[in-house]
């Protein structure tokens, strides 16, 4: 992709209430596999992306999101701040990636504050109506200190019961992790993932300083809560968590990247794959399906 070209595509991703990414660019970056996996959906569920300052994986996440047969719109945490109402609109929620106001105090804590103080009733509401929210890496920081996940009490407004801190060896991380999926969790959106029986193919990128998930003295967690472990403790995390789900199964937040992992050719061992596998969806894309068929069955009258 040229520079004159990813502009373009930042400037319409980033228009409040605009088309996040016009068709014909949509459809020049997605394999012709992925095309019509997502053009055999009858309905398009909206999805909302919410970024601020700092956010650098808000467009990964609006792609995988449209690429999952949704009609995503990344909005400024601002803008929801000044009318939360606007969150009354879609049927998924996404808080992505990156260093939120440059992860000033901690990572994700101005973004976290700003949302309990004004949208936390809003998302609350939001999950008890059906809607999946997910938050991935600095998102995952957020709900943590929003008190949603685990979201042991039902109105979000308990103290968090976890924390995601720095890394046990102190250092950044910047490659892939294996993850290995808890097959009994409701997660709605892990429920796709079971798929991949093969742990090779289940391989997402870690970014992240401050991603080793640790409990409140006293504390435990509901062994069905945990969603995805690391094969390989890369952060010192608490029984090797890598992402959790609250008890309706609908919140969902991890460390490791699945929104840029939404294409084969993105895979380590990519020119190793059969065609076979690389014919459907990879396990990043996976979760984004899993969690719009959600919302699509939810929708379809019994």
């Amino acid at each position: 992709m040229s520079n004159r070209e990813s502009r373009r595509l930042s400037k319409h991703w980033c228009r409040f209430g605009a088309n996040p990414r016009p068709d014909s660019l949509l459809h020049k970056y997605t394999s012709p596999n992925h095309r019509s996996y997502y053009s055999t959906m009858t309905t398009q569920p909206s999805a909302l992306v919410i970024r601020t300052a700092g956010t650098n994986c808000d467009l990964e996440l609006v792609r995988a999101f449209e690429m999952a047969g949704a009609s995503p719109k990344s909005i400024h945490l601002d803008t929801l701040c000044e009318d939360p109402s606007i969150l009354r609109s879609f049927e998924l929620i996404g808080f992505p990636g990156g260093f939120s106001y440059g992860d000033d105090i901690a990572s994700g804590r101005i973004k976290a504050m700003h949302a309990r103080k004004h949208l936390l009733p809003e998302l609350v509401a939001a999950r008890d109506r059906g809607v999946p929210i997910i938050g991935i890496c600095n998102g995952f920081q957020v709900l943590v200190q929003l008190g949603l996940l685990p979201g042991d009490s039902p109105d979000g407004a308990n103290e968090p019961s976890v924390a995601l801190c720095q890394n046990e060896h102190g250092r950044f991380i910047d490659d892939w992790a294996v993850m290995e999926l808890n097959e009994d969790s409701n997660c709605v959106w892990t429920q796709d993932l079971k798929a991949f029986d093969d742990p090779n193919l289940c391989r997402f990128p870690s970014a992240h300083a401050e991603g080793s998930l640790v409990l409140k003295d006293g504390y435990q967690i509901d062994p069905n809560r945990v969603t995805l472990r690391y094969q390989t403790n890369i952060n010192g995390s608490t029984d090797r968590i890598a992402g959790i789900s609250d008890p309706t199964g609908l919140i969902f937040g991890l460390m490791p990247h699945p929104e840029r992992m939404l294409d084969w050719n993105r895979h380590p061992f990519a020119t190793r794959l059969d065609a076979s596998t690389k014919s459907g969806p990879t396990p990043g894309l996976s979760i984004f399906t899993s969690a719009a068929n959600a919302v699509q069955s939810a929708a379809v009258p019994s």
